[in-house]
C-alpha cells in the first residue's frame, strides 16, 4: 500500500487525541518563545520590565480579538488550509524575531512583528479546535481538551525553555529561532491523519452565512451551560499569568539562565502537559465548569506557598513546576467546559467566542502582576495570582445559584 493510501485510510479511523496535541503544539511555540525567551534576552539586554511586558503581552490582544476572523475558518476555504497557512506564517514570524535586535531601540519594530504572527498564529488553535468538535464524542471532550492544552503548554515550553537553552549557546540568536521554527513546521504533519470537517451551512451571500452564525451563538449563549460557560471565561480563575513573567522576576530566586531554562521550559512544559492530561481526565468524571473552578484555586494555592518559601534557585524550580502543573489543569478544564457547550455546529466561531473573552482577564492579570510587581516586587505577584482566583470562586459560586433555575437550551450538533 503506498503512503498515501495509508494516510487516507488512517482519515477513517478514530483519531487518538495525541494528534491535537501536535497539531496545537505551534501556538504554544509562538508564545513560549515570544514570551520566555524573548522575555528573557530583551530583560538580558537591558529592556525595562515594562518593555518587556509590552512584548511578551502582545500575542493576547490578537487572542481576545479572534472571534472576529473565526468565522473565515467556518465559511472559506478548508479547516486544514486554514491551518497550513497559519503554520507557515508562525515558521517566518518566529525566524523575524530573531533576526531583529534584541533591545530597546527595535521595541516598535519588535512588536509589529509578534503582532501580526500572533494574528495568524490564531488560526493555529481555531483550526484544532474546529477538528476536535468535529472528530471526538462529547463523552471524551474533556480527554482531548487534555492533549489539546498539553500541545499548547508543552509547546510553550519548547519555545520558551529551548528557546533560551538555544539562545544561550548558539553562536547567533537567529540559529535558536530557525531551530524552533522547524519544530512548529513539522508539527503541522498531524493533518495527514484527519479529514476536513464538514463546512458550515453557506447562504446565498456571505453576509447570510455569517448572520446564521451568530443566530447560533447566541442561542449557545442564551442556554444556561453556555451562559455559564461565558461567565467563566470572564473570571481571573486558571488564567497562568505569572508564567509569562518567571523569567524577568527570576533573579529574586538567585536563579541562573540555565535553571530558568530548565524550570520555565522542559520542565515545565512537562509539567504543564502532565497537568493538562491530568485535568482532562478530572474534567470527563465530574462536572467540568466546577472542575475548572477547582483547579484555579490550585493555580492560587501553589502562587501562596511559592511566596512563603526561601527565595533561593532550588524553590524557584521547585515551585514554578508545581505552577506550571495546576495551569495545565486549568488550561485543560477551560477547553473541556467549551467543548463541552460548543456542540459541532460553527465550532471554530464558537469555540473562539469563548476562548477570546477568557483572554480579557488573563491580557489583564499580566498588568495587574506588574502593577502588583512595581509597589511589592515579586511578592506583589504571588499574592495577586493568590487572590485574583479566590475573588472569582466567589462570583461563580453566586452566579451558579442564580442561574439553578434558568432552563437549559440543548445546543445543535
Amino acid at each position: 500500500m503506498s503512503l498515501l493510501k495509508t494516510f487516507r485510510v488512517a482519515q477513517t479511523q478514530p483519531v487518538h487525541p495525541i494528534t491535537f496535541m501536535f497539531l496545537y503544539m505551534p501556538f504554544g511555540i509562538f508564545n513560549g518563545f515570544i514570551s520566555v525567551t524573548m522575555g528573557f534576552l530583551l530583560t538580558k539586554a537591558g529592556v525595562s520590565l515594562a518593555g518587556v511586558a509590552s512584548i511578551v503581552s502582545l500575542p493576547y490582544l490578537p487572542n481576545i480579538l479572534k472571534f472576529l476572523w473565526a468565522p473565515l475558518v467556518d465559511t472559506t476555504l478548508t479547516v486544514k488550509t486554514w491551518y497550513r497557512i497559519a503554520n507557515v506564517v508562525t515558521v517566518i514570524g518566529i525566524l523575524a524575531t530573531s533576526i531583529t535586535p534584541h533591545n530597546s531601540h527595535f521595541l516598535p519594530l519588535l512588536m509589529v512583528i509578534v503582532f501580526l504572527t500572533a494574528v495568524a498564529n490564531t488560526n493555529i488553535a481555531m483550526t484544532t479546535e474546529s477538528l476536535i468538535a468535529q472528530e471526538v464524542p462529547d463523552e471524551h471532550k474533556g480527554r482531548a481538551g487534555g492533549w489539546l492544552q498539553a500541545g499548547n503548554l508543552g509547546g510553550f515550553g519548547v519555545g520558551g525553555g529551548a528557546g533560551i537553552w538555544l539562545a544561550e549557546r548558539m553562536p547567533a540568536h537567529w540559529i535558536s529561532g530557525a531551530v524552533i521554527a522547524l519544530v512548529s513546521l513539522l508539527c503541522g504533519l498531524g493533518l495527514l491523519f484527519l479529514k476536513d470537517p464538514a463546512p458550515f451551512q453557506r447562504e446565498e451571500t456571505y453576509v447570510k452565512t455569517i448572520g446564521t452564525l451568530g443566530k447560533e451563538i447566541w442561542v449557545l449563549v442564551k442556554s444556561r451551560g453556555g451562559f455559564l460557560a461565558l461567565v467563566l471565561c470572564f473570571l481571573p480563575v486558571g488564567s497562568g499569568a505569572a508564567s509569562n513573567l518567571w523569567s524577568s522576576i527570576s533573579s529574586d530566586w538567585h536563579a541562573s539562565p540555565d535553571a530558568v531554562a530548565l524550570a520555565v521550559g522542559f520542565v515545565g512544559g512537562v509539567a504543564s502537559a502532565v497537568g493538562s492530561l491530568l485535568g482532562g481526565w478530572i474534567s470527563d468524571k465530574m462536572d467540568r465548569k466546577k472542575a475548572y473552578i477547582l483547579f484555579g484555586l490550585l493555580e492560587g494555592g501553589a502562587a501562596l506557598l511559592m511566596a512563603l518559601s526561601p527565595r533561593t534557585q532550588l524553590m524557584f524550580m521547585i515551585w514554578t513546576t508545581i505552577y506550571g502543573i495546576t495551569v495545565g489543569l486549568a488550561f485543560a478544564g477551560f477547553s473541556a467546559f467549551v467543548l463541552e457547550a460548543i456542540g459541532k455546529v460553527g465550532a471554530a466561531t464558537k469555540y473562539n467566542f469563548f476562548a477570546a473573552l477568557s483572554n480579557i482577564p488573563i491580557y489583564s492579570m499580566i498588568f495587574v502582576d506588574e502593577w502588583a510587581h512595581n509597589r511589592w516586587s515579586s511578592t506583589g505577584i504571588l499574592t495577586a495570582e493568590t487572590v485574583m482566583p479566590v475573588l472569582g470562586a466567589i462570583i461563580f459560586i453566586s452566579v451558579l445559584f442564580f442561574a439553578r433555575m434558568k432552563p437549559e437550551t440543548v445546543n445543535r450538533d
